[in-house]
């Protein structure tokens, strides 16, 4: 018995304290799991539930993506310390970019008028009227180099010369016009700097848009882009303007929403499912009074065109320009011209594009009829508006190149996106201005969406969906739009899969 005894008294409790550790070890498991599903049950797209055919994919993209990592490693390229414009050549040549241009995209809702055509092509289409000209002097107050513009003969500004005179007697001025045409983030030094060069880069072309010929040939290329890279619905901050040529001068404002309706109604010979809406778009750096104007018009363009006009929005760069909560006196009387032109303007303002905490633009978007915010980068320094807009159902329109190259995110792994959608704040991907940029479409945006934020496809469709499901499209239009999504949608997974086998 001494024997026996001896025997548990080295074997059993041993045994038995090992037991205890395999409890206590399966428990903290179990936790561990729980903790896991809890946190997936909060992300901004936990009501998606994947197809067979869906899950599929997403482990062929999982696949894709570690493949190209593990080259870029391999062949000492460093992707995570480089700017969208130096890895660019790298995105195109990968075939993961590939698929994504043949994915579905549904609706780009944040774009800028002038920011869509992309610069070879405006050089190209300006250079054939023989009424175009570029100034190639020094900086004045009123021109900058290479600004272009279109003038009567006899009434050409001094320090302005024909710009296909130009290019042919200087083919070099090309490539350079092309480089002040767009923006690059490796060349700039300061956050100041980004601004003042990307607001001289609209400047260059502010005077090609009103002119009318010009101004339906921008518009029909940027929209044909659009709709190659699979983008069905476009939403445009527009700033309003005069258009204008030399046979009939200056027509009503109105002409460029019919004369965009007309493209519109171009664009469905070749895509039938193609729609359109503005956003009635001031600046910042206005007073009240100017603003008040500036609504009064946008709701009377409301009232005529209740099915282009879908809200109004303030833009310029939020560290120097006015803050949202300057407006109030605006704000508050919103209500009023609701009753006063029987319409409804919602707002879609530009909010928190800033790595301030300062910069409180975000704090005005939980109180106010605004369902879309555009770049909200700082909203996750003000957790209870954060919460607030989750509660609100607002989304966010992230725009992640040019966050970068605007300079608000370096490594595009640290962008607060990630932070919002694990937060369950619904996002959409959009390109904010990808002319000058240098680069078309949406697929780039949604590629280095995919790769530094380590998406898979149930966050790939969730973000598509939500850009037509949080679109201004009205009931009909959005029913039948996704209707048209989810058919091109089952498309590409279908297609997507067998590319991949």
């Amino acid at each position: 018995m001494k024997k026996y005894f001896t025997y548990i008294l080295l074997l059993g409790f041993p045994l038995f304290g090992a037991q205890n550790r395999s409890i206590e070890k399966s428990g903290y498991q179990q936790n561990w799991t729980l903790l896991e599903q809890e946190n997936e049950a909060l992300a901004f797209d936990a009501d998606i539930k994947l197809s067979d055919a869906e899950t599929i994919l997403d482990k062929k993209l999982f696949q894709l993506r570690n493949d190209f990592i593990a080259e870029t490693k391999k062949q000492k390229i460093p992707l995570y310390n480089s700017s969208f414009n130096e890895i660019k050549p790298l995105i195109e040549s990968s075939r993961l970019f590939n698929l994504i241009q043949t994915m579905p995209k549904g609706g780009l809702l944040h774009t800028h008028s002038g920011g869509l055509a992309n610069a070879k092509w405006v050089i190209a289409a300006a250079r054939k009227y023989k009424e175009c000209y570029v100034y190639d002097q020094e900086d004045t107050k009123e021109f900058i180099f290479g600004q272009m513009a279109f003038f009567e003969n006899g009434k050409v500004p001094k320090g302005f010369v024909n710009l296909n005179q130009k290019l042919a007697s200087h083919p070099d001025f090309e490539k350079e016009l092309i480089e002040l045409l767009t923006l690059k983030r490796d060349n700039l030094c300061s956050y100041t700097d980004y601004w003042i060069e990307f607001e001289k880069r609209f400047q260059r072309i502010n005077l090609l848009l009103p002119y009318r010929p010009f101004f339906k040939e921008y518009y029909l290329k940027g929209f044909q882009d659009l709709a190659k890279d699979k983008v069905q619905h476009v939403e445009i901050r527009y700033i309003f303007e005069e258009l204008y040529d030399f046979q009939h001068g200056k027509y009503p404002l109105k002409t460029s929403i019919t004369d965009l309706q007309d493209l519109v109604k171009e664009m469905h010979k070749s895509n039938p499912e193609f729609s359109l809406k503005l956003i009635y778009s001031s600046f910042k750096f206005f007073d009240n009074e100017r603003i008040e104007k500036e609504l009064e018009t946008a709701f009377k363009l409301k009232k005529e065109f209740p099915d282009m006009i879908s809200g109004f929005d303030l833009v310029a760069d939020e560290a120097a320009g006015k803050s949202i909560n300057f407006f109030q006196d605006n704000w508050v009387k919103l209500n009023e011209l609701n009753k006063k032109y029987g319409v409804e303007l919602p707002l879609f303002l530009h909010a928190g594009e800033s790595n301030s905490v300062f910069n409180k633009n975000v704090l005005d978007i939980a109180l106010l009829n605004n369902q879309r915010i555009g770049h909200g980068l700082n909203l996750i320094y003000f957790p209870k508006t954060m919460e607030l807009i989750k509660k609100q159902n607002k989304l966010v329109e992230v725009s992640p190149i040019s966050n970068q190259i605007l300079g608000y995110v370096s490594d595009l792994r640290n962008h607060p996106a990630r932070v919002l959608m694990s937060n369950g704040v619904q996002c959409s991907i959009s390109s904010d201005d990808p002319s000058v940029y240098g680069y078309d479409g949406l697929s780039y945006d949604f590629w280095v969406a995919f790769v530094y934020w380590e998406l898979d496809v149930k966050a790939l469709k969730k973000l598509v969906f939500n850009s037509i499901n949080y679109s201004s499209l009205n009931k009909n239009e959005k029913k039948n739009a996704i209707e048209h999504l989810n058919k091109q949608w089952n498309d590409f997974i279908q297609k997507a899969n067998k590319e991949l086998n």
